[in-house]
């Protein structure tokens, strides 16, 4: 008898599956974290706000997006990036106003503008700023919102910096943080090179009972169930994997009970949610505003296509209002078989043993 998946817990939420959606900066909107929540994700997490954008935002239709909760996908987390602890506090319960159920700090985002402005993971170095800022948030909202962190293994890979980074993580947890998400990568890679998966196998060994969730090199939906077997972490988030193939979850949680990998959706089954997730955004932007933000989500939902780098073409050339509708007239008007989109970086630490425990 195959065992069901384990859940989730993160603080008094407990999600029935430990696969969820990451922060995405530019894409996370409303609109990509209904679809992934109709498709299987448990949770999901906003693009990261800076403190005092959300402080100073005005309640304006063009701003409307960015604080924005649909009814039908709590639980839902907002993240929060910024310098000044002080300004975290305030941030993180006008969005607990706005209708998120975690919060989220951001100590993670390698980005060099980010860290030229002593945001994201430019705090792994400064672990008394850092916890100041969980301190912060920790006491700013009501007790029964979760209280999160996200993290890389941090700046570097010296000594004074893995100091500085367990500093973090343990204190983190000492001042009532539910959960930590750490990226297996350090904030001087970026993006480069692969995500140490035993570094995250030997920080959950250590961790014992405190929830730690890993990120990093989760291109597809067998990638999400090996790290947690490799691992042994609580959970894992989907970031750039997600992008354009929202049925990671649904495939994720089919391999978790024992079944084999789900053929890719059908281009009429792409056809669909591609629909569904502009009305998404038409709603959300109006018809005129959502072509940009869309262009790059098609241009992304084209790599399941057979003939990927037409519609991709495709998808660049929507301009106007509507253009979208063409191309999927053009390209998924027929039934066929869709493809499964490439992997980007395999990661060499995966392992070909048996997917789950």
């Amino acid at each position: 008898m195959i065992s069901p998946p384990p859940q989730l817990h993160i603080g008094p939420l407990a999600l029935d599956f430990p696969v969820v959606q990451a922060a995405l900066s530019g894409y996370s909107d409303t609109a990509m974290r209904v679809i992934a929540r109709r498709l299987g994700a448990p949770y999901t997490l906003c693009e990261v706000l800076l403190d005092k954008f959300v402080l100073q935002v005005k309640a304006r239709r063009k701003n409307h997006h960015f604080l924005h909760v649909a009814d039908e996908e709590h639980p839902v987390g907002g993240q929060l990036m910024g310098a000044d602890p002080a300004q975290f506090g305030p941030a993180a319960l006008r969005l607990v106003e706005r209708g998120f159920d975690v919060i989220d700090i951001n100590f993670g985002c390698p980005v060099k503008k980010v860290l030229g402005r002593c945001r994201g993971g430019f705090h792994l170095g400064q672990p008394d700023v850092a916890l100041e800022i969980v301190a912060r948030v920790r006491e700013a909202v009501p007790p029964r919102i979760p209280v999160t962190v996200k993290m890389r293994r941090g700046l570097d890979d010296s000594a004074e910096s893995f100091e500085k980074f367990y500093e973090i993580f343990a204190g983190a947890y000492a001042l009532g943080a539910a959960a930590i998400t750490v990226h297996g990568r350090t904030v001087k890679q970026r993006y480069d090179g692969p995500s140490s998966w035993e570094f995250l196998r030997d920080l959950k060994q250590q961790a014992g009972d405190r929830i730690v969730l890993g990120s990093g090199d989760l291109f597809d939906a067998r990638a999400c169930l090996e790290m947690l077997e490799f691992t042994g972490v609580d959970g894992v988030t989907v970031a750039r994997g997600a992008i354009g193939n929202p049925w990671i979850f649904q495939q994720a949680r089919a391999l978790a009970v024992g079944e084999p990998l789900p053929e890719p959706p059908s281009l009429f089954a792409q056809r669909d949610v591609i629909a569904e997730h502009y009305a998404l955004a038409e709603a959300l932007y109006g018809p005129q505003r959502c072509v940009a933000p869309m262009r790059k989500f098609g241009i992304k939902y084209s790599q399941l296509h057979p003939l990927h780098a037409q519609v991709r073409a495709a998808f660049c050339q929507v301009k106007q209002p509507g253009g979208w509708r063409q191309v999927l007239a053009q390209w998924y008007s027929t039934d066929d078989s869709g493809v499964h989109p490439a992997v980007e970086q395999p990661n060499p630490q995966q392992t070909s043993g048996p997917l789950v425990a």
